[in-house]
């Protein structure tokens, strides 16, 4: 009888347990009505699950619900070895300027997640960044009133980045809907492990720099079966990113699958094992694209992109090693990032433009070892045969459409 008591004891103290890891919004004061902030709540339920005894505590974020939640950062190290949330509901990013809550200069983020090991993020959710309000003042001088030297790439960081998952190792994001950031969708930075996947990233194709996806400084990532269509990349490798798969992502509107740019400003900027594979892209302005500054060094090596698929790309095939967008400050300077042993195999579909593949490398550091193989690239019904164009490009094609005559071997 004394067994049985005790065996009773034990299930019941496993059951609790079990609830106790188990956690709720609203059971924090989360209202979910999308107009009383509930960032507060949230923040109450980040650090009860974050300081959870539980080894794999759950925060559920229920359906039916729109939850406003100012600017948050979710700190960790957290007690638990992982943590897992659950966006069945929606989160909305304030709807002005005014709103934020602080001048626009310091406002780089919405929702950030750092030093937060083993985390899990998914669900059916929306995040809607409500970027519309920030687009219109992309470029204009008067937001910079004492630097008015600033270039393009300085004013984007003005705006705040939807998503951003900082120093987290072994990271899960899947199912989630991502749309109308103010500035880049999903930035990764120095993480370590990490599988991306079942996500629809949307923002209109007029949205200036609203990348779907932005890797830098990460390795051993995993970005599948994902659908991207905004005004910028679909997804943009930056930096200090090393074996990186990215399968299946269909891309479209937007400026194709980047990896750069690299070098500004003079950077050593290294990237390599990079790996793209049965993606497809429709209507954007580039298909698969390596962008370099002048100026700068470093390598982008060890690249393959094979099973492309693209459909009215305007450039289907890039590198580019005299990146200078809007013109601002491109000066002609001798040192380049290398740019090696890069594979093309299996790229088939339409261009919107003549020049189908175009390969300008940098006259003071070749491109090298570059392979071309399967490639059939026509006109998307337009009356011009496409071709190629290289510049201090070296490597070798095989069958290829149009010719790579102007490879170097």
């Amino acid at each position: 009888m004394q067994d049985f008591s005790i065996l009773i004891f034990l299930i019941l103290s496993m059951a609790s347990c079990g609830s106790s890891s188990v956690f709720n919004v609203l059971h924090f004061g989360a209202i979910g009505d999308g107009v009383r902030d509930d960032s507060h709540a949230f923040l109450k339920a980040w650090n009860a699950i974050c300081t959870a005894p539980t080894s794999s505590p759950k925060l559920i974020i229920p359906k039916k619900k729109t939850f406003l939640l100012s600017p948050t950062v979710f700190t960790g190290p957290c007690k638990p070895r992982q943590i897992h949330i659950m966006v069945l509901g929606d989160l909305t990013a304030p709807k002005t300027r005014l709103a934020w809550g602080r001048p626009p200069r310091s406002t780089t983020y919405w929702l950030i997640f750092q030093y937060v090991d083993g985390l899990i993020i998914n669900g059916k959710g929306t995040l809607n960044g409500q970027g519309s309000v920030w687009w219109s003042s992309l470029y204009h001088k008067q937001e910079l009133p004492n630097n008015t030297n600033s270039d393009v790439g300085e004013m984007n960081e003005l705006r705040p980045i939807a998503l951003t998952i900082s120093f987290c190792n072994n990271l899960q994001i899947s199912g989630l809907n991502v749309i109308n950031s103010p500035s880049k969708h999903v930035k990764l930075f120095q993480c370590i492990g990490a599988s991306l996947s079942n996500l629809d990233i949307k923002a209109p194709k007029e949205s200036p720099n609203t990348d779907g996806i932005v890797i830098a400084e990460s390795s051993h990532i995993q970005v599948h079966d994902t659908n991207i269509g905004t005004g910028d990349d679909c997804v943009a490798v930056l930096n200090g990113t090393s074996n990186l798969n990215i399968t299946r992502v269909a891309c479209g509107p937007g400026h194709g699958i980047s990896i750069g740019s690299l070098g500004m400003k003079g950077a050593h900027d290294t990237v390599e094992e990079i790996h793209v594979q049965d993606c497809s892209f429709v209507g954007t302005q580039n298909g698969v694209r390596i962008k370099t500054w002048q100026g700068g060094s470093g390598y982008a090596r060890k690249v393959t992109f094979q099973g492309i698929t693209l459909r009215a790309v305007e450039n289907p095939i890039t590198i580019d090693q005299y990146y200078c967008p809007h013109l601002i400050h491109c000066q002609n300077k001798t040192s380049a990032v290398k740019v090696s042993d890069v594979s093309y195999d299996g790229v088939q579909g339409t261009s919107m433009t003549k020049i189908a593949i175009n390969l300008s490398c940098s006259q003071s550091v070749p491109c090298t070892n570059i392979h071309m193989n399967r490639i059939n690239i026509t006109s998307a019904g337009q009356e011009f045969i496409t071709s190629s164009f290289c510049l201090n490009a070296h490597g070798r094609a095989g069958i290829s459409i149009p010719k790579m005559g102007c490879l170097r071997k």
